[in-house]
């Protein structure tokens, strides 16, 4: 039988060095890539269904078993966000053949972007932390090019910080695991979290976890570490920005969301008490960013920058819950924060300028885009039924609940700045006197919306839909509050 679990790697790997030999046939990588992520969307599907199904799957890639050799595993919460990027990247593969520009797509463009989905799709499925370091890298690696490709002054500027600031991490990242090695004598996380439990050494696990925490914090961008982010995903064009603002951050969510419910647990009143913490101030500064500014860029990613907070607060109030309301939002957020991007960059292309101060009065010959651009931004907001609400909804109940009841009234209160702060690009954009562009004949408007559509559609299927999607959201927040089943499902009897 196929092993879906490979595939979402393999597939995007093997593309990737395929279209290294097709440089001057545009066409030809334009298709091959979207038919590569089409292809990929399916079997991350089929890979959910047969993990709700089945249960957790896993894959000894060598010849080695669990613990020793190297493991991939797929439980719910990491099938559905392979599903989510795959989605995310067709969209952004489709949105690109009407945007990115010839110059950029005969320099490895659609390449280079199918290496970033394999290092996303990688980080999302090992089971072993230096293994999730080496996703990592191949992640950023790409993400490097994509940042510089084009060569403005801007993305060299930011690509020089983005690459410092990674750096960094990295190392961080690779000392953190030397001394988790050194005192745990393992790289396989559900050994990890087998083996915490016998050594008995809390004071330095509780060091290792903040070291953990700083490295994923840098990547996710939390308080005060999101720094690097506004400059460096305001540089590079639209589908990038979309592939950036979705993807990168939550792979630094995600991480931190696998490592402390999987194996630094030991002092939960510290780490998690710590985390909601940085993710109330992450939600206050976010919000004062995104109220703050008049640039369409900029009010959409310190919108990023709220939602890391609202997520991470869920997860460490580790109430059923809660925990369900994070990993439905993180999935949320990814969809719409892609399609926003998207609808900004439509917005951008028509009128030539980011400044919300130089534009009104799209909707009158944009009507399309501007009721896109408004579904979008409610689905933000949280407006039920939409799916910003649910996640949400269960957030803010679960913070109530184990007492967290301040944490719970930021996330509440940070939907009326984001109402805000997201009307103001609908009202001052949209609304007003219509004005004339130079070259707005020349933006593809009806083709440039394809993507963002497909993601509105998605976003409003969830919300729809939750009530199907809830026993998968059940299974996930099993997983994650009951460390067990997957040290189970991984070492099956060998340790």
């Amino acid at each position: 039988m196929i092993n879906f679990l490979i595939l979402p790697i393999l597939i995007p790997l093997l593309t990737g060095i395929l279209l290294l030999f097709l440089p001057r046939y545009v066409k030809v990588q334009r298709w091959i890539s979207a038919l590569s992520a089409l292809t990929t969307v399916v079997l991350s599907a089929l890979l959910v269904q047969k993990v709700y199904h089945d249960g957790i799957q896993t894959l000894n890639v060598s010849s080695w078993d669990a613990p020793f050799g190297i493991t991939l595993v797929s439980d719910i919460l990491s099938a559905s966000l392979v599903l989510t990027t795959s989605i995310i990247a067709f969209a952004s593969i489709i949105y690109s053949f009407f945007s990115i520009g010839k110059e950029r797509e005969r320099s490895y463009y659609y390449a280079v972007v199918q290496f970033l989905i394999v290092g996303v799709n990688g980080a999302f499925t090992t089971g072993d932390i230096f293994n999730l370091f080496v996703f990592f890298e191949v992640m950023l690696m790409s993400s490097y090019v994509l940042l510089v490709l084009g060569g403005t002054k801007i993305q060299l500027r930011e690509g020089i910080k983005y690459i410092l600031v990674n750096v960094i991490s990295s190392a961080l990242f690779v000392i953190s695991v030397g001394y988790l090695y050194s005192v745990i004598g393992s790289l396989n996380m559900a050994h990890i979290s087998e083996r915490i439990a016998q050594v008995g050494q809390n004071g330095i696990l509780t060091v290792i976890a903040i070291m953990f925490l700083i490295v994923f914090g840098l990547k996710g961008a939390i308080f005060p570490l999101y720094f690097w982010l506004p400059g460096s995903y305001y540089a590079p064009p639209a589908p990038v920005m979309a592939l950036f603002g979705a993807l990168l951050t939550k792979v630094g969510v995600y991480s931190i969301m696998r490592t402390y419910s999987l194996f630094f647990y030991h002092d939960q009143a510290y780490t998690h008490g710590l985390i909601i913490t940085l993710s109330v101030l992450t939600i206050v500064f976010g919000c004062i960013g995104a109220i703050a500014y008049m640039d369409l860029k900029k009010i959409i990613i310190y919108n990023i920058i709220v939602a890391i907070g609202v997520i991470l607060f869920g997860f460490a109030v580790m109430s059923p819950d809660s925990v369900a309301g994070s990993i439905y939002y993180i999935i949320h957020d990814m969809i719409i924060k892609a399609a926003l991007f998207l609808l900004i960059g439509i917005m951008i292309k028509i009128t030539g300028t980011s400044d919300l101060r130089k534009i009104s009065g799209l909707i009158k010959r944009y009507p399309g885009l501007a009721w896109t651009f408004f579904l979008a931004a409610v689905s933000l907001v949280g407006v039920p039924p939409l799916s910003g609400f649910f996640g949400k909804l269960l957030i803010i109940s679960g913070g109530f609940a184990e007492g967290f009841g301040f944490g719970a009234v930021v996330v509440l209160l940070s939907s009326l700045l984001i109402l805000f702060s997201i009307m103001k690009i609908f009202i001052h954009g949209f609304w007003g006197e219509p004005q004339s562009y130079p070259g707005e004949e020349k933006a593809p408007v009806k083709s440039l919306l394809i993507a963002p559509v497909l993601l509105v559609i998605v976003s409003i299927a969830m919300g729809v839909g939750t009530e199907a999607i809830y026993p998968y959201l059940s299974m996930a927040v099993e997983t994650l509050l009951n460390p067990n089943i997957y040290i189970d499902a991984v070492l099956k009897g060998v340790m």
